[in-house]
């Protein structure tokens, strides 16, 4: 897909974080490896903590956290709100989707549209070219947009691959219409064939949970003790896929929307690992400087949520005053990849929000 949105902005981001941080030394016991082996990832990938949930916390819970954080405020107006879309691969429920339980917690409006699009890492992306599309049917009304994931539940706490970086939270972001505003630019692939890189075998219809899905072995012979049940990655594969197919499509984003690579302030890239980002902006051509690869160091990787965590952490209240030309990417579990050319700036509120979840 590749296409051009107009007259659409952003005048809000809240990141809604959980209140447990856990270092990643308190956990290098529970993996195979030697302590010392471990704990040589630290530097190289950028691990430090993560942000972790509550056993008894949802993915909703999160969202409605933070929203209940912004009506408080009165930083937003539930009659100005004509769509809940939210963006999760993990759900409360297979149904309901949890843009109705928001909507029916929250008591909106029952006129107001829902929508649940299930998506990882992409998923910032994907549900913003959705709230622009929405914004169309929708007058003087704007999109409530929740990115939310609780994958500290889904992976494994003996997987040195991917539990260290996994973080939870959420993030709502308003989006609406402006006459103003400039032209957003948008690039998205995807290619099925490799879905295996990521993927969490067992919890759906084609292989429900088990007392059988839920043995922990080592399924790879690597190392790492995991059930079907939890997320697998293969990172070799991963890291292969977005040094190949990223560094042409940051190009080609360039090229559509007329921009050159020094007229762009900011490069909020997804947040896989320090490694993983360091190596692109070397592929890109892009100083470190512009492209912040610090969220997995305070906060784990948040999935979908990671661009919008990384302008609120990175950006925060320079946002409301300033504007900035940013491009906007992420890549993984589809295998799809996206990016984004968009003016960022003079926003109502750009902050973080600890919960006691």
């Amino acid at each position: 897909m590749k296409t051009v949105f107009k007259r659409k902005k952003i005048s809000g981001i809240l990141g809604v974080l959980p209140q447990s941080e856990i270092l990643f030394e308190d956990e290098v016991g529970n993996y195979t490896f030697p302590e010392k082996q471990t704990l040589r990832l630290k530097k190289v990938m950028g691990y430090e903590k993560h942000c972790v949930v509550k056993e008894s916390t949802s993915s909703s819970d999160l969202c409605i956290a933070g929203l209940e954080y912004l009506l408080s405020k009165e930083m937003i107006v539930k009659g100005d709100i004509g769509a809940i879309v939210v963006i999760s691969a993990t759900p409360d429920y297979f149904m309901p989707n949890i843009s109705n339980i928001i909507q029916g917690k929250m008591e909106f409006s029952n006129s107001v549209f829902c929508i649940d699009i299930s998506q990882g890492c992409v998923g910032y992306l994907h549900g913003l070219a959705s709230a622009f599309m929405l914004l169309e049917h929708l007058d003087n009304k704007k999109v409530l947009l929740f990115n939310v994931d609780t994958l500290s539940k889904k992976v494994s706490k003996q997987d040195r691959n991917s539990y260290p970086l996994i973080g939870d939270a959420a993030t709502i972001t308003i989006v609406e219409n402006d006459h103003k505003a400039k032209d957003i630019h948008f690039c998205l692939y995807n290619d099925g064939g490799r879905r295996n890189a990521l993927i969490i075998p067992a919890g759906g219809s084609r292989l429900p949970c088990s007392p059988e899905t839920a043995i922990m072995s080592d399924l790879d012979n690597d190392g790492n003790l995991r059930s079907l049940d939890n997320l697998k990655m293969n990172g070799t594969d991963v890291f292969t896929f977005v040094q190949t197919e990223v560094p042409p499509l940051i190009e080609e984003i360039l090229v559509y929307s007329g921009y050159n690579k020094e007229e762009i302030d900011w490069y909020l890239f997804h947040q896989p690992n320090k490694f993983m980002l360091k190596k692109l902006a070397e592929k890109i051509g892009i100083p470190y400087e512009k492209m912040p690869m610090n969220i997995v160091e305070n906060y784990g990787n948040p999935s979908g949520a990671s661009i919008p965590i990384t302008t609120v952490h990175n950006l925060g209240d320079s946002l409301k005053d300033n504007k900035y030309n940013c491009c906007l990417s992420a890549f993984g579990s589809g295998l799809t990849w996206a990016a984004m050319t968009m003016e960022l700036g003079e926003m109502d509120f750009c902050e973080m929000f600890v919960s006691n979840l």
